[in-house]
């Protein structure tokens, strides 16, 4: 089962009052219900591939509207032959279900339009972007490479409508064209945990909230393995450039010829060459600090490129006394 599929799942077995149950039934009406022919009859017709949902809508319908709809179920023949369930209702009781959900539009075949009474209070707006998420809703697993969450509308004026609603939370949403009708969608991670919120879906939200924390240690720990690399690559790229220096002095004018604080520190990266200046201040018991410790090895630095000036100066001299013979 896909996680949109759970999340709806979830959603069905939530418990709420007639009232906000009532706009959650107008949402799915409203989003995914059409006036079909079947048989020469016209009739109301939801259809979904969500089992549970064609369940949430059957039960809804009778238990609200007092009337027994037909449930269909077929055979998808293309892709993944999933089934599709059919809730139907013949246009007469259809008619009046929906004049007692405060319907004011047409009847004509097809779509329903936009005509229908806002919800006043926040918990059936809630209620209502719940059955809309149940019509025609989708979201992206957590670990899915990118974050999506959309609801369908068959019209413009019905996917403004969910447009409207969804951003008086704050969501951000935007809406789109798609196929034969719009989507109203959603990018961000934080925003789609807020909607989950805002519908009900306790366990789907707690998924998203589970990898957006693995993801964040994840990469917490990839930043710090990162930083420990740099600051390695630094640190052996000093101590290299350190026993550069160290050994010109060593096999050109002596590490005896040194003060005794340099020749200390010249000493115990000799010993010592993969430490780093910690370590190496650890090992002299403390007394001298890291920034003392890199005064010192910049000192020795001066002191070989000194020699090594002199010492190509020198070289350079007996070449010109060469040329002159």
């Amino acid at each position: 089962m896909s996680f949109a599929a759970e999340t709806k799942k979830e959603l069905t077995q939530l418990t709420s009052d007639a009232a906000a149950s009532r706009f959650e039934l107008m949402a799915i009406l409203a989003l995914g219900a059409v006036f079909k022919t079947f048989d020469g009859r016209s009739e109301l017709a939801i259809e979904t591939e969500n089992v549970a949902t064609a369940r949430r809508i059957y039960t809804s319908l009778k238990d609200l509207c007092h009337v027994r709809p037909e449930v269909v179920v077929r055979k998808k023949m293309r892709l993944k032959k999933n089934h599709v369930y059919t809730v139907r209702l013949p246009r007469v009781q259809a008619e009046a279900v929906l004049s007692d959900l405060g319907y004011h539009g047409s009847y004509e075949e097809g779509p329903l339009s936009a005509a229908w009474d806002l919800p006043p209070v926040d918990e059936w707006r809630r209620a209502f972007l719940r059955g809309a998420f149940l019509a025609g809703g989708s979201v992206n697993a957590p670990g899915s490479s990118s974050y999506h969450l959309e609801i369908y509308a068959p019209s413009r004026d019905l996917a403004h409508w969910v447009h409207e609603l969804m951003n008086a939370y704050e969501l951000h949403a935007r809406m789109t064209n798609r196929k034969k009708g719009y989507i109203v969608y959603i990018k961000e991670v934080e925003k789609i945990v807020d909607f989950l919120n805002i519908i009900g879906a306790v366990r789907a939200l707690l998924q998203f909230e589970d990898r957006r924390i693995l993801k964040g240690m994840r990469n917490q720990v990839n930043r710090l393995v990162n930083c420990e690399t740099a600051n390695m690559n630094k640190t052996i790229s000093a101590a290299v450039r350190q026993l550069e220096h160290i050994r010109w002095i060593e096999q050109t004018i002596g590490l005896d010829s040194l003060p005794e604080h340099l020749r200390e520190v010249a000493d115990i990266r000799l010993r010592h060459p993969e430490a780093n200046l910690q370590e190496l201040s650890k090992l002299l018991n403390g007394r001298v600090t890291k920034s003392g410790l890199n005064h010192r090895f910049r000192k020795l630095e001066e002191i070989a490129l000194q020699h090594r000036d002199r010492s190509n100066i020198g070289q350079r001299t007996v070449n010109d006394s060469s040329d002159l013979v």
